[in-house]
């Protein structure tokens, strides 16, 4: 059995690390290279960096941030934010990244999984898909949230799948930041139909909710942001508790 994943997530906006409910309402939670740091240490699994603000602002996510924390931390951390082309990807990895993250540029040119898969291995490739239930149907958004797509996330997720991404990180913008639990019956659902890891997103508040989120939701890692930045939930506890309940953790 594949151990699963503990992901701090650093959703950054203009060089600092920052958090909020539902997408909105952002409040400052430190410095992204002193944050990734500390969780290195603290028995993070990996590390997640989204730029939030780079596809609205239409530029490139801040290649000197992903250098410097390259430098600090040795567990694999992947980047998103403003990647459009084959060259951005090249950028990032070459400055020390691991993987990337496209969201917002995916859904508008399809192909792009195609050609960074092909390029780089689908192993470096996380699609993010932001996805809002509205009354029965989940409903994909683009551009941090703001931009109805007219895409659903379940037909969304397998194109994604075929077209070769090797894990989708999907966040639930109802459960975001609420601190209420994870969208588990929509992450069991994907975990179903798919054959690559499911990365959920959205809704940690507890460490219940991790295991809830590992057995009922099947997801393959578990990504949290405001538990871990404010201290509520540490880290290497938190894979203790869950290593008792019989999931498989690396302590």
């Amino acid at each position: 059995m594949l151990a699963k994943r503990i992901i701090p997530c650093l959703d950054i906006k203009d060089g600092r690390t920052v958090k909020g409910i539902n997408f909105v309402d952002l409040i400052d939670a430190g410095n992204p290279v002193q944050l990734a740091k500390h969780y290195a240490k603290a028995g993070a699994d990996e590390l997640v960096f989204l730029d939030i603000s780079a596809t609205l602002e239409n530029r490139n996510t801040t290649l000197d941030m992903v250098l410097h924390v390259a430098e600090q931390v040795d567990i694999p951390f992947t980047v998103g934010g403003g990647i459009s082309f084959v060259e951005d990807v090249d950028a990032l990895l070459k400055c020390g990244a691991d993987k990337v993250s496209v969201n917002s540029s995916a859904i508008k040119r399809p192909d792009l999984i195609n050609e960074l898969s092909k390029k780089f291995g689908s192993q470096c490739i996380t699609v993010a898909i932001d996805a809002k239930q509205i009354e029965c149907e989940w409903i994909v958004y683009l551009a941090g949230g703001t931009i109805r797509s007219e895409l659903k996330l379940f037909e969304w997720a397998k194109e994604v799948e075929v077209r070769g991404a090797g894990e989708i990180l999907f966040t639930s913008m109802n459960n975001d930041g609420t601190k209420d639990g994870f969208a588990n019956k929509a992450l069991a659902r994907l975990s179903n139909d798919l054959n690559i890891p499911i990365i959920a997103s959205g809704g940690a508040g507890n460490i219940q909710h991790f295991l809830d989120v590992f057995k009922d939701g099947k997801a393959d890692a578990a990504l949290a942001a405001s538990v871990f930045h404010f201290g509520e939930i540490e880290i290497l506890e938190l894979k203790k508790e869950l290593k008792k309940k019989n999931i498989e953790m690396r302590l």
